[in-house]
């Protein structure tokens, strides 16, 4: 019983906080990020099923979405702009990623660790599906920013063009269909959405 951790560690989510470097007028944490991710990850599949003709697997992006930043318990929330400075500083993020998700894994029994192995971290196996994936953290990403615009909060305008920008050249016709069809909606107040 000692070793089963697991789950205790999922619920540290909620401690760690996102955008570090930026000032939030809402703080938001990986737990609810990665929800929202989730979200989005599904959408993105029912659009490439319904809208678009294909057989994308729904629910395991939402699966993969919610667990997308399950490492970040033991490494914290790296910011964007530090990540990706260089190819060794991504690298070596990418190594220490890997060592969470193997410490995170002895929390569970050994017969259900190759379950959430591959929830934890992108496998080849899976490389189109974590496709959607990045695409549906891009779009939380962005979300984020026009909800701080929202507020007046400044900080947040660079990262949203960058961000936008990027989404616009996802060559994804899901992303393209749920920033025209969804994204405008979050411009709108409660009483405009009903």
């Amino acid at each position: 019983m000692k070793n089963n951790h697991f789950f205790a560690m999922l619920s540290r989510m909620k401690y760690i906080d996102r955008w570090g470097l930026m000032r939030n007028t809402i703080s938001e944490n990986i737990s609810e990020h990665s929800l929202e991710v989730g979200f989005i990850a599904h959408a993105l599949g029912v659009i490439n099923n319904k809208i678009y003709g294909g057989s994308v697997n729904a629910e395991r992006l939402a699966l993969l979405g919610m667990f997308h930043d399950v490492t970040e318990i033991i490494t914290g929330d790296m910011p964007t702009p530090v990540k990706y400075y260089s190819p060794v500083i991504r690298n070596a993020y990418k190594e220490v990623e890997a060592v969470a998700k193997d410490q995170l894994l002895t929390g569970l029994p050994e017969e259900f660790r190759e379950e959430y192995a591959s929830l934890l971290l992108e496998t080849e196996e899976e490389k189109e599906l974590w496709k959607y994936v990045k695409a549906a953290d891009k779009l939380s990403a962005l979300i984020k920013c026009v909800e701080e615009g929202q507020m007046g909060n400044k900080d947040f305008a660079q990262a949203e063009e960058t961000i936008r920008k990027a989404v616009e050249g996802m060559d994804m016709p899901e992303v393209r269909y749920f920033a025209e069809n969804f994204l405008p909606a979050y411009n709108l107040t409660l009483d405009e959405s009903n």
